[in-house]
């Protein structure tokens, strides 16, 4: 064994096939272009091959907290990737668009939007087919060849990381224990928050009573909020609207997972939530400079691949995020201090205790 033969370097080298040779007009950044979109590829493989890992570890009935621990670790290893994907868009941009258009025509009707892969990535992470925006009228995988098509289409009905995270949050079992039932005690640590708030502010000696009534009105609006979590009737309304995506008990479960984070048995999964906001937040910063790189290339031309340009690509940053429902939980958080305190039988079945 050795280093070339390892990484079958000789097959690997030679793989970037320049089309504007073969037309006989050498075009020298369609180098860069190749090695640019390969190596995204290569990425996109790793990726997947760390939700492997993810996936196998909270597929089944129970989550060991030593396996938690490694799937925490890959998803930080796919935050660190999709930064660095980030960063290559840096080095495509030194190409110009007069260096593009040396070679852009040679490559219609190819588009990145054709990768397998990187659809198999949205799938897995828990974008649904309903929540994607229309592609040139047609559905997102329509230009993608038959049988990647049929793949694709098999994987939607597999369960996601998304439903697997829901699952696992469902089953939090410091939510409801004992006599402690943290939606109650936390909805009563709430009121007593809010009411405290509108009473400063209705006694508040700097304050116009037009001021005061503003204060009030957005207290009393973001009490509203805090209903769509708390209440059946008010979630399942919302969740019909496509407001909410996670069950109720996964939202509450997040909920505490983020507000008792310091606790012990809470933070390697308050880390797995955070993890996955990073994933989420990260692909679309990719997705906003991979639209921003495009406008700069193409102005208002069409991609190669017939769509929109960067105006689609741009409005996919958005919309096409798998982890929405994480990020709502700011909504629900209140300061340490407002916390409701956990019953000794709690706090100590989430501490580390050892005894002789």
């Amino acid at each position: 064994m050795d280093y070339g033969s390892y990484l079958r370097l000789d097959q690997l080298l030679s793989s970037q096939h320049m089309e504007s040779v073969k037309q006989g007009k050498p075009a020298h950044d369609e180098m860069l272009f190749i090695i640019i979109h390969q190596t995204y590829e290569l990425w996109f493989k790793q990726i997947l091959f760390e939700l492997d890992l993810i996936q196998e570890i909270f597929g089944g009935p129970m989550v060991d907290d030593a396996e938690l621990s490694r799937a925490v670790n890959a998803a930080e290893r796919i935050v660190r990737i999709e930064q660095l994907l980030v960063s290559q868009i840096d080095i495509l941009e030194t190409m110009t668009p007069m260096d593009f258009l040396e070679f852009r025509n040679l490559l219609i009707p190819g588009s990145g939007f054709q990768s397998e892969q990187f659809r198999t990535l949205e799938i897995r992470l828990g974008l649904k087919r309903e929540a994607r925006l229309a592609f040139n009228d047609q559905s997102y995988d329509a230009n993608l060849p038959g049988d990647a098509r049929a793949r694709v289409t098999a994987l939607e009905s597999e369960p996601t990381l998304r439903d697997q995270i829901d699952a696992w949050l469902s089953r939090t079992p410091f939510v409801d224990k004992g006599g402690f039932r943290f939606r109650d005690a936390y909805a009563k640590a709430l009121d007593t928050m809010l009411s405290h708030d509108m009473g400063q502010i209705r006694s508040h000696p700097h304050l116009s009573q037009a001021e005061k009534d503003i204060q009030i009105a957005s207290l009393q609006k973001s009490r509203a909020m805090f209903d769509g979590l708390l209440d059946d009737a008010r979630y399942a309304e919302l969740h019909r609207q496509g407001d909410w995506t996670l069950s109720r008990h996964a939202l509450q479960a997040a909920l505490f997972l983020f507000l008792y984070r310091d606790e012990p048995a809470a933070h390697a999964g308050f880390r797995m939530l955070k993890a996955l906001m990073d994933i989420d937040e990260t692909l679309a910063l990719w997705r906003t400079r991979h639209a921003l790189m495009v406008s700069r290339m193409l102005g208002r031309k069409v991609g190669t691949g017939g769509s929109s340009g960067h105006e689609y690509l741009r409005a996919t940053a958005d919309k096409h995020r798998a982890y929405n429902d994480l990020f709502a939980i700011a909504t629900f958080l209140i300061p340490r201090s407002a916390l409701p305190p956990l019953p000794d039988e709690v706090r100590k079945s989430m501490r580390y205790r050892y005894e002789k």
